[in-house]
C-alpha cells in the first residue's frame, strides 16, 4: 500500500502517504525510447526521400507531446501527507504540486474520523474532523486502501484519547 506508519519519533506517531507510482524514471525512458523507435521504424522506407522532411516534424511533435504529457502526469503526483498523531495535537501536512503545503491540526480528544460511503467526490471519502474543519486523507488512495486505513487510524488516535 502507499503509505507506512513510521517509527514514533518524539512521542508521535506518524504515518506517511503518497500516490502510487507505476512508472519509474527507468521505465519512462524505456518507454519514451520505445515509442520513438516504433513511430520512427515506418520512416525507413522515406529515407533519401522528400516525403521523410514532410512527415519528421510530426514525428518529433508527437515524441514530444508524449513527453510533455508523461512529465506533467509525473509533476502532478508528487504529493505526500503526513499525519503526526501525539497525544495533545493531532497535525495533517499535505505537500502538493508545485510546492503547495496545506496545513490542518486539531486536539485528538475531539477529532472525528469519518468514512463516506456516498456522498462524496469517491466512494468510501475518508475525512478527519477536528477544531471546526475537515479534510481529506488519502485522496489519492484507492478505495479499498481508504477503507483500511481508516480502521488504522482510528485506532491509533482511541490509544490516544
Amino acid at each position: 500500500m502507499p503509505y507506512e506508519w513510521l517509527p514514533p519519533q518524539d512521542g508521535q506517531d506518524r504515518l506517511h502517504l503518497w500516490p502510487h507510482r507505476s512508472l519509474t524514471q527507468r521505465g519512462f525512458v524505456w518507454f519514451v525510447g520505445g515509442t520513438a523507435v516504433l513511430i520512427a521504424t515506418p520512416l525507413v522506407s522515406t529515407l533519401g526521400s522528400p516525403v521523410l522532411w514532410a512527415l519528421l516534424p510530426f514525428l518529433v511533435g508527437t515524441i514530444w507531446a508524449i513527453w510533455f504529457a508523461l512529465r506533467k502526469n509525473g509533476r502532478d503526483r508528487d504529493i505526500v501527507e503526513d499525519l503526526r498523531l501525539s497525544s495533545d495535537r493531532i497535525t495533517l501536512v499535505r505537500h502538493g504540486p508545485k510546492g503547495r503545503r496545506q496545513d490542518w491540526e486539531a486536539n485528538p480528544y475531539w477529532v472525528r474520523v469519518t468514512l463516506h460511503e456516498t456522498g462524496g467526490p469517491v466512494p468510501n471519502y475518508l475525512t478527519l474532523k477536528g477544531e471546526g474543519r475537515e479534510v481529506e486523507l488519502g485522496a489519492f488512495l484507492s478505495e479499498a486502501e481508504r477503507i483500511a486505513l481508516k480502521d488504522e487510524v482510528q485506532g491509533h488516535i482511541s490509544r490516544l484519547k
